[in-house]
This record gives C-alpha cells, structure tokens and sequence, in this order.
C-alpha cells in the first residue's frame, strides 16, 4: 500500500504550494495560483494525474479490503479505522502527538468545535487504542510548544483546544519523514 499525503498552503502574498505525494509518484507547485495551475495542467497532460488518482484508488480500495470496519463482532468503528490510519500516516507514536492528532482529526473530518475528554477518549477507544488519560496534562504540553490555542470567547477550557499553524506544520512535518 503506498503511502499518500497531501499538503496545500496560501499565504498572504498570494503565494499557493501544493504538495502531493503517493507512492512514487510526486507533484510539486509553488507560486501564483497562475503559476500552480499551469505546472497541474502539465501534470495531468502528461498523463501522471491519472496514474496518482488510480494509485489513490487501489489504495482505497486496499483499506476497505483489509480492515474491518462493522462494530458488531467486536471489529473497529469506521472512526477507529481512519483514526489510526491518521495516526500511522503521520507517524505519531507518543501519547502528547496522538492527543495532538486527535484534535486535528476531530476538528477537521468530524468537524467538531467543543471536544471534551469523553469524546477524545471514545475516538481512542474506536481505534483500539489507550486512551491518553490525563489529557489536560498533554493538552497543556502542547500549548506550550505553540502545538495548541484556545479561542479567547472560551476563556481557558481546554474542551475547545485547535491546532495552531504551528501544530499542522509539525503534522506535515511528521509526515514527510515517513
């Protein structure tokens, strides 16, 4: 199974970087959006577009195929599955990491913005995971690093925690070195 990541950024001076990475094949862009559509255009001209969308596909379809997904015989939640998968693509191993993805996971593909220890503990859970316990502790790690705000509307409850671009960055970082 080839290993996928995706990276896309827009800064303020209108500069776009797009970084697209399955198994062999990578696509890299960098520039005005002008710029960034002419380098995907040849891309996909050349026929490599199509190539990365089939391997993406295989992939896909290898998930499904291999791992279990029904809840009922004790197998894991489709959440547990992508969870881990999330986990494993961007190899984070330590407890404050993990905690760090779950956040990232739960506000990004669950789109949820209040995420207190019950729900982070259940995402564990669904990944056949421990839970991290003590997640005040790792959340307080991680604002420190700058991983980690809390938006001022929601004073200092550690229930409404996101990812600062700090914390992404060092997801994709985390990434790129698998």
């Amino acid at each position: 199974m080839p290993d996928i990541w995706i990276s896309m950024r827009a800064d303020m001076s209108n500069t776009t970087k797009v970084s697209i990475h399955v198994g062999d094949f990578d696509f890299d862009a960098e520039g005005g959006q002008l710029e960034v559509d002419e380098r995907l255009a040849q891309f996909k001209q050349e026929g490599l577009w199509d190539a990365m969308l089939e391997r993406v596909q295989e992939t896909i379809e290898f998930t499904k195929e291999s791992t279990p997904v029904n809840t009922t015989n004790g197998k894991q939640p489709e959440r547990g599955v992508n969870f881990r998968l999330l986990l494993e693509n961007y190899a984070l191993d330590g407890k404050p990491e993990q905690v760090l993805g779950a956040l990232h996971f739960l506000r990004e593909i669950e789109k949820l913005e209040d995420c207190p220890p019950r729900v982070i503990n259940s995402l564990f859970e669904d990944a056949k995971i421990e839970p991290p316990g003590n997640l005040s502790l790792y959340i307080n790690r991680l604002k420190e690093r700058n991983f980690l705000t809390i938006p001022s509307k929601h004073g200092d409850k550690n229930r409404y925690a996101a990812l600062t671009e700090e914390g992404l960055k060092h997801l994709e970082e985390k990434s790129e070195r698998m």
